[in-house]
């Protein structure tokens, strides 16, 4: 049928056109113009729409961006909320906003600086330098050509021009920054008095009838969400290296195999004199340094052993010199060129000629020469067995790793074949819920996961999107592998579920009575510290009993106060002193005594970066009033469809 549709091309257009051109007449061509766009449409920017699919795929992208930088700890329920939604929207709605602006501003970019600001990329960087093959190795890995992507940053780098100069160009008035630094650096005398709840919980009386009705009136706040009982096997390199047993033959085979390894290569001790030559140096002061250098090392040469003395007088290296010229132990390599070859080239106490470097010319000595040795099997056994384990184990551990992918796929409905075949055992947890692990007190099995040593493992965001699946709660098969880390592996299925409920009051009992309590405490604690500021408050000339030492605070230097201590200390009103005021911190109530108020110190370089952090502040609040009235002059619209891309699945969950 096909071969006939392109052998008859021009006769099927024509019956297209028969088909098509009716149906403009029925509906008109703007209602088959929506007919064939079928795409809902989120916002207009002029007379440009921002429609699902193109807000779909940004939302993927974004989602994709976060699981790649959070590994594990990536939860889509935590990340693809309505606000990041609405959030995402407006952004697109912003963008393509600024891009109509520098289309019809005719904002552009130069060659220079497109070309500037890839050579600053570091992905395409080697060494600090720009590198035109790993600039092509980067953008083909994306699927890129050099064409595409630099048309694409420049049309970045033009939009990031319409907003530029006015966050550039923020600069907070002069009163607003010495207004701020002043009450900044403002320093405070404080002394406080607390009124501890736990003072006043002996005081507090809570009866079975009042227990019963806090119980009837919180049924929300004890609804504990639905939860799971999972069997779950663990696969990581513990298992994999169980019962692996390491022969003596192995031991041995392998230490010759690696005999380098558990050697210690020729070490030697030297000394040295160094003649320091600036790089700038003449020929003539070259010629110098070089003339002293070798007077030195015919003075060593003919007596060795007043080596020490003449590196002390002589040598320019002050790190070595003051140590007779000792430069301590030196393995090969460690030093470059020609200095290493002279320095393993000499016998023990022997003198080099001069030798030049970089930094000038040098004399040395060698002190002591270690020959290379390899150490005993005896002492290095253990080191053995534990690689020889490790490398057995990850061998196993691949290979457990595919049959445990194997078995469970085979045989879903049980994780015991996988267990009896890999030789894991199948552990059992309980309180599992879509967003995290229950306490025990709230756990309806007798293995809460919380108190487990897997708590971690289970309680991470791909198991519980595992566990939650439908296909996991309808029908109890097993997960797939989830692959947690590169050796740690988890298979994961559902054992029982208990629906969402109210605890009963038999169990709530003893956590509602101490809630009470505590609550009455405080309030206890609050109605005491509130009586003694009003004393306080109307008899201020007199300083009570129990206040602490005095303190010195400032907006910058807190002292360790709770921040809302500090907060309400820097608010008291200073027009007469002392002044008293109260403020809850937890369960205690603080009641706060200022004394003195005096200016804190200024320093001009702290001033300046205050200018600086608020003429930033300053120029992105502008930035955002030119993008409002941007959005009003474009005729900005968020339509009605937008609402239900923003709520998401939240939406159609309630809607069923």
């Amino acid at each position: 049928m096909f071969e006939l549709i392109r052998s008859h091309r021009r006769w099927m257009q024509v019956i297209l056109l028969i088909l098509i051109v009716p149906s403009f007449f029925l509906v008109g061509i703007q209602g088959y113009d929506s007919f064939m766009s079928s795409e809902p449409e989120l916002a207009s920017v002029g007379d440009q729409p921002i429609t699902q699919g193109e807000f779909d795929i940004a939302l993927r992208n974004q989602l994709e961006q976060y699981r790649q930088t959070l590994g594990s700890r990536y939860d889509p329920a935590m990340l693809d909320t309505p606000a990041m939604r609405e959030q995402l929207l407006n952004d697109l709605i912003d963008r393509r906003l600024l891009a109509q602006v520098a289309q019809a501003e005719r904002f552009s970019v130069s060659d220079t600086t497109l070309r500037d600001t890839i050579a600053s990329i570091p992905a395409v960087q080697d060494n600090g330098r720009f590198s035109a093959e790993r600039y092509r190795q980067v953008l083909a890995a994306q699927g890129m050509t050099p064409a595409q992507f630099e048309a694409g940053l420049r049309g970045d780098l033009a939009i990031n021009l319409v907003l530029q100069p006015v966050i550039q160009s923020g600069l907070a008035p002069a009163e607003v920054v010495a207004s701020l630094e002043s009450a900044l650096t403002q320093e405070r005398t404080i002394q406080l008095r607390r009124f501890p709840a736990a003072d006043y919980r002996a005081q507090v009386s809570v009866t079975p009838e009042e227990i019963k009705a806090w119980y009837d009136s919180h049924q929300q706040e004890l609804t504990i969400p639905e939860q799971v009982t999972a069997q779950y096997l663990v696969l990581d390199e513990p298992a994999a290296s169980k019962d692996v047993q390491v022969s003596d033959a192995d031991i041995a085979g392998y230490y010759e195999q690696n005999k380098s390894r558990f050697g210690q290569p020729e070490r030697r001790r030297a000394s040295h004199i160094l003649i320091q030559v600036p790089a700038n140096a003449s020929d003539s002061d070259r010629q110098a340094a070089r003339a002293k250098a070798e007077s030195l090392a015919q003075q060593a040469a003919a007596n060795p052993a007043e080596f020490d003395k003449l590196a002390k007088e002589n040598s320019q290296d002050a790190g070595s010199a003051q140590k007779g010229g000792d430069l301590g132990w030196l393995g090969a390599g460690m030093l470059t060129g020609s200095l290493g070859e002279a320095v393993f080239s000499l016998n023990k106490d022997q003198i080099s000629g001069v030798i030049e470097s970089p930094s000038g010319y040098h004399v040395f000595k060698v002190t002591e020469i270690q020959p290379a040795a390899t150490k005993p099997l005896a002492e290095v056994r253990d080191q053995i067995v534990a690689e020889i384990r490790k490398q057995i184990a990850a061998n196993r551990f691949a290979e457990m790793a595919t049959k445990l992918t194997e078995i469970v796929y085979d045989q879903r409905d049980s994780l015991q074949p996988a267990a009896d075949a890999l030789g894991l055992k199948t552990r059992t947890a309980s309180g599992i819920t879509r967003k995290g692990l229950l306490s025990a007190d709230d756990t309806t099995g007798e293995s809460p996961a919380s108190a487990g040593e897997d708590a971690a493992l289970l309680d991470n965001p791909r198991v519980r999107e595992a566990l939650f699946s439908p296909e996991s709660l309808r029908e109890k098969l097993n997960s797939g592998v989830i692959e947690l880390s590169s050796d740690k592996l988890l298979v994961v299925r559902v054992e029982n579920v208990e629906p969402q409920h109210v605890a009963p009051l038999e169990k709530a009992e003893a956590t509602i009575r101490e809630r009470l309590i505590e609550e009455r405490a405080a309030e206890a604690a609050r109605k005491a510290g509130e009586d003694a500021l009003k004393t306080w408050s109307a008899d201020a000339a007199s300083l009570p009993e129990g206040f602490g030492e005095s303190i010195v605070v400032s907006r910058q230097q807190a002292s360790q106060l709770p921040p809302s201590v500090l907060q309400t200390a820097m608010r008291l009103p200073a027009q007469k002193l002392p002044a008293y005021a109260g403020v809850e911190e937890g369960n205690d109530f603080v009641v706060i005594r200022l004394d003195k108020v005096e200016p804190g110190k200024t320093d001009a370089s702290a001033n300046e970066l205050l200018a600086r952090q608020l003429g930033s502040t300053w120029g992105e609040a502008e930035a955002a009033a030119v993008l409002k009235q941007l959005r009003e002059q474009y005729k900005v619209q968020i339509l009605p469809a937008a609402q239900q891309a923003i709520q998401g699945a939240e939406s159609s969950e309630n809607a069923g």
